[in-house]
């Protein structure tokens, strides 16, 4: 059995004890038991096991006090607590403070097993991630890229796999969702990471003065030149020039870019020579290129220049598992050591929020939050009101069932969950798990649980 098989169980009570080591080792874990907190410590401390079971109430130091001791030894522990029904709200409580998950008393073993399995394959899909950002950390500039979606993840594939061509990159993207981020890790991830890498915005410099600021002037070329003064063409010379928001481009400097990337000349206003130039181009824009050239509003063949490589970004809100990432990254820039926590409530209204800035937005929203947060923390409260409303709105129009005012018990609501998804399949079983998206011998258990047959 291999080191992430390894389990360690405390529990005081040695009849259940052996009930769990002998349901785990049936199921291929490696187990090791430990009959109260202390020896559970000792044990861990030599083993150092990736998951630990232990019950809460136990003589001498309880459950709770083993979690806040594991957690302070190994922060990557994955702790799953044994509860008896009076103490689940303090187990709840618990999980907030690191505990990965509880089994509640008497347990069969299917629950079990459904924790354990979930916990390892939490620490699998973390390994993988971990894994990943080391590949991406060789080739793209550390703590810039965040993102773990699949969306995400497709990008940061393709920006590695094109770091290293020479080929004109066109990035696509709404505005704020990181387009330069990506041009700098294009650059950085490339033969060229030593050499400059120039950016410069075509939408924000005046269209007269956009031809001298690309391709640079002679003194006297105009009334203002008093000198020579160099293009950004010529600052990139050997590295990469990011043309931002290219889209943007005057019709009728379009042309003479054009001619610039396919010869690498360029002229400088009032030259009377060429001059040569080694640029890879990275260009970006938040407007349909290929729709714009034809509707005539951008050049078609200038067009296909740019994009012999599309790169698209995805806009933040289809890709809503980052946020939580990006969030943690923003506030490290703040507070390295992490102190800065972030209530459920906030967390979920930063994930519901559709940000139609991006990630610039929830950069900017972070940083107000940290600057001006009522306490230590940041809670639903401390978020500008837009946020808040729109998870009001969020909770009020996509929540899954809405609950009577005078509450409703949890078993019965299971209960009503797993009859419907079996009408629903006509009393498939497979085909309810699958809808449930739960083990089929899981919802087997359920159904005995709760005597649901059809008929």
């Amino acid at each position: 059995m291999s080191a992430t098989g390894k389990i360690l169980v405390i529990d005081d009570d040695a009849s259940l004890r052996r009930v769990i080591e002998f349901t785990l080792q049936q199921a291929g874990f490696s187990v090791s038991v430990a009959t109260d907190g202390e020896a559970g410590l000792a044990l861990f401390a030599r083993e150092a096991p990736p998951v630990v079971i232990t019950d809460i109430q136990m003589p001498g130091i309880s459950g709770y006090e083993v979690l806040r001791r594991l957690r302070a030894e190994n922060p990557q522990v994955q702790v799953i607590l044994v509860t008896a029904f009076g103490t689940v709200e303090q187990a709840v409580a618990a999980m907030k403070d690191g505990a990965f998950d509880y089994v509640t008393k008497p347990f069969s073993r299917d629950e079990l097993l459904l924790v354990v399995q979930r916990a390892f394959e939490f620490l699998n899909l973390r390994s993988e991630n971990a894994q990943l950002r080391q590949q991406l950390s060789e080739r793209v500039e550390p703590n810039q890229l965040i993102g773990a979606s699949s969306a995400m993840q497709s990008v940061l594939e393709r920006v590695r796999r094109v770091a290293t061509s020479e080929a004109p990159v066109l990035i696509g993207g709404e505005s704020g969702t990181g387009k330069e981020l990506v041009a700098r890790a294009i650059h950085s991830g490339g033969s060229r990471r030593k050499a400059p890498f120039i950016a410069v915005n075509c939408a924000a410099i005046p269209a007269e003065l956009l031809e001298s600021e690309l391709f640079g002037h002679v003194k006297g070329a105009f009334t203002g030149a008093l000198r020579d003064r160099v293009g950004k063409f010529a600052q990139a010379d050997g590295g990469t020039l990011f043309l931002d928001e290219i889209g943007e481009l005057p019709l009728n400097l379009q042309p003479k870019l054009l001619r610039v990337l396919q010869e690498m000349e360029i002229e400088p206003v009032g030259a009377e020579k060429l001059q040569r130039v080694d640029v890879r181009i990275v260009a970006a824009s938040n407007r349909d290129l290929e729709k714009a050239s034809a509707e005539g509003e951008f050049r078609e063949d200038l067009y296909y220049r740019l994009s012999v490589i599309p790169v698209q970004l995805p806009p933040l809100r289809e890709r809503q598992d980052d946020i939580p990432l990006l969030v943690r990254h923003f506030l490290s820039r703040h507070e390295p050591s992490g102190r800065i926590a972030v209530s459920a409530g906030a967390l979920a209204a930063l994930c519901a929020y559709p940000w139609p800035g991006n990630v610039r937005e929830l950069q900017n929203v972070i940083e107000q939050v940290v600057l001006l947060r009522s306490g230590d923390g940041i809670e639903l409260t401390d978020l500008p009101l837009r946020l808040r409303n729109g998870a009001a709105v969020a909770a009020t129009e996509h929540a899954v069932l809405r609950l009577p005012a005078e509450g409703y018990s949890l078993p019965e609501l299971e209960c009503e969950a797993v009859r419907q998804a079996l009408e629903r399949c006509n009393w498939n079983q497979t085909k309810a798990a699958v809808f449930l998206r739960i083990p089929r011998h899981t919802l087997v258990y359920r159904m005995e649980k709760y005597g649901l047959h059809k008929g």
